[in-house]
Parts: C-alpha cells; structure tokens; sequence
C-alpha cells in the first residue's frame, strides 16, 4: 500500500476514535485531509510547501492538524482574508509582514483552481503564519539572549497548550482579538505604536530639513537658519507657525518648541540650539522610525506579567522609578555606567537595604583604577579614605606591600573604605544579589545628577533621593519609619535591613519609551545597543523555543 492509500486508511480510524473517547465529532477521510497530513509528514521541524514558502515548525503543526483528524482550521475565504489584512498591517507593530507568507497567502488565495493542494497549503499556511505572528507578538521577533549574554528575563509560555490555544482561536473566529491579547498590555507600548504610525506618516511626507553648522541659536536672534528651525520643528508637529511671524527671528513662540523638543529628547531645556540640540534635531525621521520599532520590540521582551511592586531603571534614559500598582510611587535621576563599564541589563530580587555601608573595592575598579593610581601615588589609599585588610578582616600596613609588583590576579588583599560623609556609596545602597555585582546606592557627588547624560559611574547605579526610596520599601518592615531611619544613619555603623517583602528590580534599556505622562520620549544610543536589534528585526524570521514549549518540538 502505498503512502497515501495508507493515510486513506488511517484517517476514519482516527475519526472513529476520537468520536469513542469524545474528542469532537468524527471527520470524513477526504482528499483535503490526505493531502494536509500528506504535506506535514516527515521528521525535520522545517519543510516546504506553497512552492518553496518555508514553514519553521512542521512537527508542531502535524501535531495540532492531527488532533483534528487532518481537517482544515480556517473556516473559508472572509476568514482568510481578515486575516490576510492583520498581518499586512504587521508593520505597525515594527514588524515585517513578509516573515507571516503574505505575498504567498494572496497568490493562495487569489488562486481559483479549487484544487485539493491549494486549499491544503492555504490552510496549512494560513495556520503557521497565525502561529508566527502570535510567537513574534508574544516574545519580541529577536532572541535577546542571542544580542546580550547577560539577559535573564523570562520566555515563558502563557499555556501549557500552545497548540490547543492556536486551534481555539483560529476556530472561534476572532484571530484579531487573540492576537491582541499578545501585544503588550501596557500603555507605554500604545504610545509607541502611535509615534510609530505619526513618524511614519512624516516620512511619507518627505524627511525633515537639517540644520546646517553654525553657532548657537538663540532666543532674540535673527538668523537664516531660525527660518529652517521652524521648518524642523513643524516637520514633527511640535510648532505651528502664526501667519505673519518673521521667520528668520527666534521668538518667544519658537522657543517654547525648541524647549518642548529638548525635553522629548532628555536634553538641558535651555531653548538654546547649541552642539546637542542641533545633533538632535538633525536625526533623520527614517532613523526616528528604526528606533521606534526597536523599543517596541525591547518592550515586547519584557513588559509580561508585571509584578504589583517592582523598581526599573532605565539606563539610557538615566532614571529609576519604583511602581506600585501600576503607578509610580517613587522616580529619581540615575548615574550608570560609563560606554566602556556599561551597566548590565538584567532582572533580579531586591532582598536587603544597608545603611552606612561600606565599600569595598570591586575587582574592576582594583585593575583599572586603585592599583595603577597607587603605583603613581603612595598617598592614593589615604586620600580615598581605604584601608588594606587581609581575608579575614584584619588590617594591613599599606607600606608593607609592594605596590609596584602586586598584580590584580590574586591580590590577596580587600580595600575598603568605611561609612562617612566620603564613601562612594553615601549613605545607603540597596542590594539585589546578582553576578555582575552591581545594586542601586546614594552618593556624595550630587553634582553629577544636574547633567543632562550621566554615564560616569564604573556599573552600578547612583541614584538621587535614595532614602525615599528606603522608606518606601522598608513600610512593611516592623518598627521602620522615618525616626528608626534617621537614628541608624546617625548611629554611623553599617546596618543591614532585610525586606519584608522583597522586590523585583529590571535593569532596562530604552532609548525611545513613554514617561508617566504618556509623552513620547527618546535618548540617545549611549550604549550603541539599537543597531543589534534593528538587524535582528530586519533579518529572516527564527523560531526559538520558550519555556514550557512541548519536548522535541524543536
């Protein structure tokens, strides 16, 4: 008997089957369910149908079209065809509608031979492009740990049934609404969405002008480029000109757009035109564009299953924030670290606070900084206020070391700075176990929070305001208020508080987002972190298992 007389023979078994054990109504053995099974056959996860349209997980959809008897999923052309005009409307997600088989579904679908192949790949495709843009929706179309080696955050499932999941929604008719319920339920990821649909709408326009080199623009002064300012900012929307108005005069009017810009971009809103100002402005809507969808996909990533109470920190943006119900009970300025000591991105548990802390020297900042200043300096570790301890914590004579040999590698010693008005943590860090020893502190160099880009420090996070930051999170600690506070940042010992309730912490990365306003925001790329997922975005579609995805579907 050859292959598909066999499949003829099998498939009113299954029928019969699933009819005994209740599984749904027994299906006739057609030649459109021989030629779906047929199509699915095989071993590998990839295959060919369609002429020649890849489908990426073959051994998951013969699963699922098997549960059915081999019946086909999409009820008829209407069905196909709402869903046809979802995934060419992909684009406004950041996505490329060409990795869900568009052109190839239109040529199915436009085909009017009837012929049992053509349904059979319509169907079969039709399912896999469905099962594509759910995937892409769900978890982001890159893999970020294929871009950051240090990314924990979580790919998980949200059923133990994907399949299932997949036939119900299909079958209930209302693929726009399951969809949907994969996107982001997040205000910020509808804000991006709309900039992307607005910026987009400009590019078709034509870009915007760009300013030419000159000197700084200010407000009061006549110059032929102000006429192009107004040009830039009315590209964007941010201005509206008033008839009659001198165009090459800088008004009171312009500068209150050039101020709104400067905000929108995290910049010093001085409504001065200077090196910053003029660089940004001068940033091509198409890249506007790019950015948009990469922060789309960055939110598709991570904003999943929020917990009620977390802290994020945004480091391209400079900023933390502690949220509490969805809303935000806390915010501040943030100091991360330098381009070439970048803080990590990545999520952890918050699960003590110190007051007084001290600080002892990471192996880093050893290498780079304290060894090589010491072998110029004898007179380095007095200054910085640090002591030489061996291992256990005894103390050690600094003369007695040779500083000019001792190397980082297995220095055999710790230098630690005590509690004080001078130490690089101030006067409180909070501590969330992680292996790249990095955690959120108070510092006493507060000059560095008024600078409109703060990339200084060696990783960890400074941050302004950090005891209100304390008392919020030590409110369901016995006996912690404001006085137990103040009388152990008095008492000058270092003192460990553990979190009744331990709270997440993501370290984020967001160079285009929405802040609690809902107003469109951007910063720059202090990192150079877009391009990585633009190209990822951009590149073929590449299916990488979640947790929870059955075993051996891939």
């Amino acid at each position: 008997m050859n292959r598909r007389g066999a499949l003829r023979a099998w498939l009113p078994l299954w029928a019969t089957l699933c009819t005994l054990l209740g599984a749904g109504p027994a299906v006739a053995a057609t030649d459109l369910a021989v030629t779906i099974a047929e199509r699915l056959a095989g071993d590998a996860d990839r295959g060919q149908i369609a002429g020649g349209e890849v489908i990426e997980e073959r051994r998951f959809l013969a699963a699922l079209y098997k549960a059915t008897g081999y019946q086909p999923l999409w009820s008829g052309e209407a069905q196909a065809e709402r869903f046809l005009a979802l995934i060419a409307a992909a684009g406004e997600d950041g996505l490329d509608p060409r990795d869900y088989h568009l052109a190839a579904l239109e040529r199915l679908l436009a085909d009017r031979s009837g012929t049992t192949t053509v349904r059979a790949d319509l169907d079969i495709l039709l399912t896999e492009s469905f099962a594509r843009f759910a995937y892409n929706l769900r978890f982001g179309k890159a893999n970020p740990q294929d871009i950051d080696s240090d990314w924990n955050f979580s790919r998980a499932l949200v059923t133990s049934d994907p399949a299932g999941w997949l036939a119900q929604a299909i079958r209930g008719d209302d693929v726009a609404a399951a969809l949907d319920s994969l996107r982001p339920q997040t205000p910020v990821y509808g804000v991006l969405k709309a900039a992307l649909a607005d910026y987009r709408a400009i590019a078709a326009r034509g870009d915007w002008p760009r300013l030419p080199a000159g000197p700084t623009l200010e407000p009061g002064m006549d110059a032929p480029a102000i006429a192009i300012l107004r040009e830039r900012l009315g590209a964007e929307g941010l201005y509206a000109p008033r008839p009659g108005i001198a165009a090459k005069h800088y008004d009171t009017e312009l500068e209150r757009a050039v101020r709104l810009f400067q905000r929108r971009h995290g910049l010093l809103a001085d409504g001065l035109v200077g090196r910053r100002t003029r660089a940004a402005l001068n940033v091509g809507v198409a890249a506007r564009i790019a950015q948009l969808r990469v922060n789309l996909e960055r939110i598709r990533w991570v904003f999943r299953d929020l917990e009620d109470r977390f802290v994020a920190v945004n480091i391209a943006a400079f900023h933390a924030a502690y949220l509490e119900h969805g809303q935000i009970a806390w915010s501040a300025r943030a100091v991360v670290g330098r381009p070439y000591r970048q803080t990590p991105i990545f999520k952890a548990t918050m699960t003590h606070i110190v007051f007084n802390p001290t600080w002892t020297v990471p192996p880093t900042i050893l290498r780079q900084d304290v060894l090589p200043a010491m072998r110029r300096d004898p007179d380095y570790l007095q200054r910085k206020g640090l002591r030489v301890l061996d291992r256990d914590g005894h103390p050690v004579n600094p003369a007695s070391i040779d500083w000019q040999t001792v190397r980082a590698a297995g220095f055999p010693y710790l230098l630690r700075q005590q509690p004080g008005p001078d130490n690089a943590l101030g006067r409180v860090k909070f501590m969330f176990p992680n292996p790249h020893l990095v955690y959120l502190h108070d510092t006493p160099g507060r000059d560095l929070f008024e600078r409109a880009e703060r990339t200084f420090s060696s990783g960890c996070i400074r941050i302004d305001r950090p005891l209100e930051l304390a008392a919020l999170l030590l409110a369901a600690n016995p006996g912690w208020d404001a006085a137990s506070m103040a009388a152990a940042l008095a008492d000058g010992r270092p003192r460990r508080v553990d979190l009744a309730r331990p709270v997440t912490v993501m370290l984020l990365y967001l160079t285009a987002f929405a802040d609690g306003d809902g107003t469109l925001q951007f910063r720059r790329d202090v990192y150079d972190r877009d391009g990585a997922v633009l190209r990822a975005l951009d590149g073929p579609f590449r299916f990488v298992a979640p947790r929870g995805y059955p075993a051996g579907r891939h």
